[in-house]
């Protein structure tokens, strides 16, 4: 068993080390300029909501809840959810999602989450994402963990192993919940997989029964769909770049990224949560092996994930443009094609290279969801 010492390099903020993060946040003058402009609320009225906080609980409630509703509001079209009903107030769940933005997946999730009455989550986030002491202070006063990025080989294992107890014991004694991404990431071409090291990692802590110990951490597939990713054209320029030659991401960059996932237009935004992993289990475990077993419940979660991604007329509309078909042409109408076209050409006139090649990147990200459906034979609900 980890001691709880063990995990103060990954652990969110506790204790006295809170009202400190606070005070310094509310001092941090990119910090109150950012989110004064991307709210529109005065940093003195967000200096105000952070006065007095001394819990994680406080700062969810106070300050970070109303500013991501606040986000909500002004950035999408609204935020709709199926299968909360799967979720029970009084227990603890893993959630495991595609990822699509680096703040707000496990953000919105939290505030449908607090509107039902049900635990919070702790999520998680790479070490390469704390750019500076505003960023920590943000991300681990939001229950945030810290997952190491860029270790070297020997140190990886030794690292994956707290991890798989600190979620465990989250989710076990702690009685809360936990997000993390189904791969390491966010998925940049619109092909969410479920990274087989990550079940190997949940798998290093509890019970050696492969059944028993999945079913501890009461895992819960969640399938996350923007109509419109509001870094479509970042991750298409990132792309663009590792084709063409090698690309080197700076903290500059991931700043953007949460900058721009923040602010960004996203247009209808969709959460599906599917039942918690359970009997399920029985049936993978008949597998020969474990590696056989990850392989299975990988596939498994696959399916959970892309079968209940949201298509919207966005996504067919990039299948046909990048497929020269009229196959789901039934799905949009000609007004959604043509302000679809519009936007991407808006978009992509800021990057540089062969155009054809960024626009095949470009209409990818939504196109490949559609692909997964067909390949699969998946019935995803389709947008109205």
């Amino acid at each position: 068993m980890t001691s709880d010492s063990q995990f103060n390099a990954i652990r969110p903020y506790i204790g006295e080390e809170i009202p400190a993060a606070v005070e310094r946040l509310s001092q941090a003058e990119e910090f109150l300029t950012l989110f004064s402009q991307m709210t529109r609320v005065d940093k003195s009225k967000i200096q105000e909501q952070l006065k007095g906080i001394t819990s994680r609980e406080q700062f969810q409630a106070q300050f970070f809840g109303p500013t991501i509703q606040r986000l909500i509001a002004g950035t999408t079209q609204g935020v709709t959810a199926t299968g909360l009903e799967y979720i029970e107030k009084d227990k603890s769940y893993l959630f495991v999602s595609n990822h699509r933005d680096i703040i707000l997946d496990s953000a919105i999730l939290n505030v449908l989450l607090c509107e039902r009455g049900c635990h919070y989550c702790e999520a998680a986030i790479g070490s390469n994402l704390l750019i500076n002491k505003w960023v920590t202070d943000l991300v681990k006063l939001d229950a945030c963990f810290i997952i190491e990025r860029g270790l070297p080989v020997r140190d990886m294992i030794t690292s994956a192993n707290l991890r798989s107890h600190y979620l465990r014991d989250v989710i076990y004694e702690n009685k809360d919940s936990v997000w993390i991404a189904q791969k390491e990431g966010r998925t940049k071409n619109g092909d969410d997989r479920t990274q087989h090291s990550l079940l190997k990692m949940f798998r290093m802590s509890g019970p050696k029964d492969f059944v028993e110990n999945f079913k501890e951490l009461r895992v819960v597939p969640v399938s996350i769909s923007y109509e419109w990713e509001p870094c479509d054209d970042l991750k298409t320029d990132e792309l663009y770049q590792k084709t063409v030659g090698e690309y080197v991401k700076t903290p500059a960059a991931d700043m953007r990224s949460m900058q721009q996932g923040l602010s960004g237009f996203k247009g209808r935004v969709h959460f599906a949560i599917t039942p918690p992993i359970d009997h399920e289990l029985i049936e993978i475990d008949e597998q020969a092996n474990n590696g056989d077993r990850i392989a299975e419940l990988a596939a498994f979660m696959d399916a959970r994930i892309q079968g209940n991604f949201k298509l919207w007329p966005n996504n067919y509309i990039a299948y046909d443009l990048l497929h020269s078909t009229n196959k789901f042409a039934s799905k949009y109408n000609e007004e959604e094609k043509e302000n679809f076209i519009r936007v991407m050409a808006e978009k992509l006139e800021k990057l540089e290279g062969n155009r054809s090649i960024l626009n095949n990147i470009f209409l990818e990200i939504y196109a490949n969801p559609v692909k997964n459906s067909i390949e699969h034979n998946y019935s995803s609900p389709i947008c109205e």
